[in-house]
């Protein structure tokens, strides 16, 4: 095999006068080929390729390491077309992504008023003290994550202390435990987290976070998500 460098030159004057691909992508190349060359040190064997994968797992996120991969992917379909290589070493590796899941960074305004509407007729109907207690605690959740834009992280890890509701305020510690505070300016809101704190004050008490679950433990991230989708698709 000739040297590596001069082969991703050649591909590289392939890709921009016959596949007439843009300036954009054509740098693209160029930065992921030269990465693989400097890593590999000329090796394309699987081994080579597995491991320079297994590398762009551990530095970079998903969406980069997909693109570079990508990149080594069309290089060496390109070194099979031109009888450069007899083996195609990624056609023997199978990669998988973990994509980070993403929530809608917003919610309509009617689809919130629908769902809270919801949310509170089903507490009047309520056919005993403790489905009420937690359909309480529920509409508490949402009214709080909605009226203050904070993280479902941030709502879960609020503790009794954090939250002075003859103030007005709560004590945040977002990412890198920054610290700030933010008021509750809507009256409704400052209601539902009275009524909530009355209601559940041993629930409070005996573990220290402000919402609980059913063992009167810390509430999870994933139980406020199943909390909003639950009512969401009530609601409908």
């Amino acid at each position: 095999m000739d040297n590596l460098e001069t082969i991703i030159t050649d591909y590289l004057d392939f890709c921009q006068y016959q596949k007439r691909l843009d300036a954009k992508t054509l740098k693209a190349y160029k930065t992921d080929l030269k990465q693989f060359k400097e890593f590999t040190g000329q090796q394309t064997t699987v081994q080579a390729a597995e491991a320079y994968i297994s590398m762009l797992h551990q530095v970079y996120r998903p969406k980069t390491s997909k693109r570079k991969i990508a990149s080594l992917k069309t290089f060496f379909h390109y070194l099979e077309y031109k009888d450069i290589i007899k083996i195609n070493p990624m056609n023997k590796i199978q990669t998988k992504f973990r994509e980070p899941a993403t929530l809608p960074k917003t919610i309509p305004l009617h689809t919130i008023e629908t769902l809270l509407s919801f949310m509170y007729k089903q507490k009047k109907l309520a056919s005993n003290g403790c489905q009420a207690k937690y359909i309480l605690r529920d509409i508490a959740v949402v009214e709080l994550l909605f009226s203050t834009g904070i993280r479902v992280s941030e709502l879960c890890s609020l503790k009794q202390r954090n939250i002075d509701l003859c103030e007005r305020s709560i004590l945040i510690y977002g990412k890198h435990a920054k610290e700030r505070k933010i008021q509750l300016v809507n009256n409704d809101v400052l209601s539902i987290l009275y009524e909530y704190q009355n209601e559940c004050a041993d629930e409070i008490q005996a573990c220290g976070w402000f919402f609980t679950n059913r063992l009167h433990k810390k509430l999870s991230e994933q139980s406020v998500r199943e909390i909003i989708n639950k009512y969401a698709s009530l609601a409908v």
